[in-house]
């Protein structure tokens, strides 16, 4: 109903709704740039694509973090409270690991510029940690769709710096001076944290570590039974596997096209972004209407089938000349399969805070979003070996194929009759 609207974009427009686009850009500032900037530095530096898959291994913090994120749930640093306490720490460590990093020589020593990059995601990742937790206390049960809508949406505009910035100025500064200006991006969100308020919980933190380590698990496990709790996981680590693994190597995927960074930075990060911010955005105000499930549902065939789309472009093979034809082409592919991703991450995002529990935000949180980064941290490693085998069309073949898993487990995770999905009985 039209009349609904005003009321949306009274709730889109609040305090906490701005809140959660800091808690977005100062997430995805650092994970796209492991996933965009960094491969693009290696390539230019005339590191093979072997390597450039191989270096997808040192976000194996983003898959493991559950393992500490009991500790954020227990303990507080002495100042600014629990969440944001961690939170901060983290920005200052990713400030100058992403500063550092652009100072190191990858042609004529890789060994410092992955040990560098490890810290740099070990900091994202349990910023992540703190950060989630902190968004999931502050939002009503009423505000998660929408609002982890924005924070996706804030998080996909993260990536222009990176993705887009960071390129360009790479292609007239020297990459010291490109990973500088990247980390300057870090700021607003420690401005953030330190003017914001600790959420008010309505569960105490855990008593003992033990606590913090054992409940999460087993709460989740006793509230859905054991089948269903697998099937939950399952669905967690299959919905995103074949988008994920599609886009593992795209700025090299790009390059290899015949497109300059220059290209990659205007066009092709562009037309990625604003169709996936629209994308995220009616993805939000639809849950409202839809529900998450069906919203999984839908979104989820958008998201399969713009896959296809690089298919399509590397069926079309290297370009000698970049002309317009050519360059409306990429923004196209790149632009269908942002809408998907966009719509898609929505609804996935907004069905991983529904699943947490209050008592335990913080490692619940960690380990459905640990499990869903490891086809990005471990699968996608495998991608340079798959492209250099199977070649770019037959790879996007198999990421079409690698998608359709995690849409069969809907019918049993997210029923889409169903208003609470079986994986989820928890009484709010």
């Amino acid at each position: 109903m039209t009349g609904d609207l005003p009321g949306s974009m009274r709730v889109l427009l609040t305090r906490r709704m701005l809140i959660c686009v800091f808690t977005g850009f100062t997430s995805g500032l650092p994970l796209y740039l492991l996933l965009n900037l960094l491969p693009a530095w290696l390539r230019s530096e005339g590191v093979n694509l072997k390597t450039i898959g191989f270096f997808a291994l040192i976000q194996f913090p983003y898959t493991w973090k559950f393992l500490w994120s009991p500790f954020l749930d227990r303990y507080a640093l002495p100042v600014l409270g629990r969440r944001r306490s961690w939170s901060l720490l983290m920005q200052i460590g990713l400030l100058f690991s992403i500063g550092l990093l652009g100072g190191l020589s990858p042609r004529t020593d890789i060994a410092p510029v992955l040990w560098l990059a490890a810290l740099l995601a070990l900091f994202s990742a349990t910023q992540d940690i703190a950060l989630d937790a902190y968004r999931r206390e502050l939002l009503s049960e009423a505000e998660l769709g929408l609002g982890n809508a924005v924070h996706v949406n804030a998080y996909r505009v993260a990536g222009l710096v990176p993705g887009s910035l960071s390129l360009i100025l790479a292609d007239i500064l020297p990459w010291s001076q490109v990973f500088w200006v990247t980390a300057a991006f870090m700021l607003p969100g420690m401005v953030m944290i330190l003017l914001v308020s600790e959420p008010v919980s309505a569960c105490a933190a855990p008593r003992t570590l033990r606590e913090a380590v054992v409940e999460p698990f087993h709460e989740f496990i006793g509230r859905n039974g054991l089948r269903d709790a697998v099937l939950v996981l399952a669905f967690i680590f299959l919905y995103k596997l074949g988008d994920s693994l599609c886009t593992a190597l795209a700025t090299p995927f790009y390059l290899d096209m015949g497109f300059t960074k220059t290209d990659i930075g205007l066009i092709a990060k562009h037309a990625g972004l604003w169709p996936a911010v629209i994308g995220g955005l009616l993805g939000g105000l639809w849950m409202v209407r839809l529900g998450i499930n069906r919203a999984l549902w839908l979104f989820g065939v958008v998201q399969l089938v713009s896959i296809l789309g690089f298919a399509w472009l590397a069926w079309l093979g290297p370009q000698a000349a970049i002309g317009l034809d050519q360059r409306l082409a990429l923004a196209a592919v790149i632009g269908v399969e942002a809408l998907g991703v966009g719509l898609g991450t929505a609804a996935f995002v907004a069905f991983i805070a529904r699943t947490t529990h209050p008592a335990y935000t913080a490692t619940q949180f960690a380990l459905f979003t640990s499990l869903a980064a490891v086809p990005r941290t471990f699968i996608n490693a495998s991608a340079g070996w798959l492209v250099e085998g199977l070649g770019w069309f037959n790879f996007f073949l198999l990421c079409t194929v690698l998608a359709v898993p995690g849409m069969l487990l809907l019918s049993r995770v997210a029923p889409w009759h169903s208003a609470i999905p079986s994986g989820d009985r928890r009484v709010h």
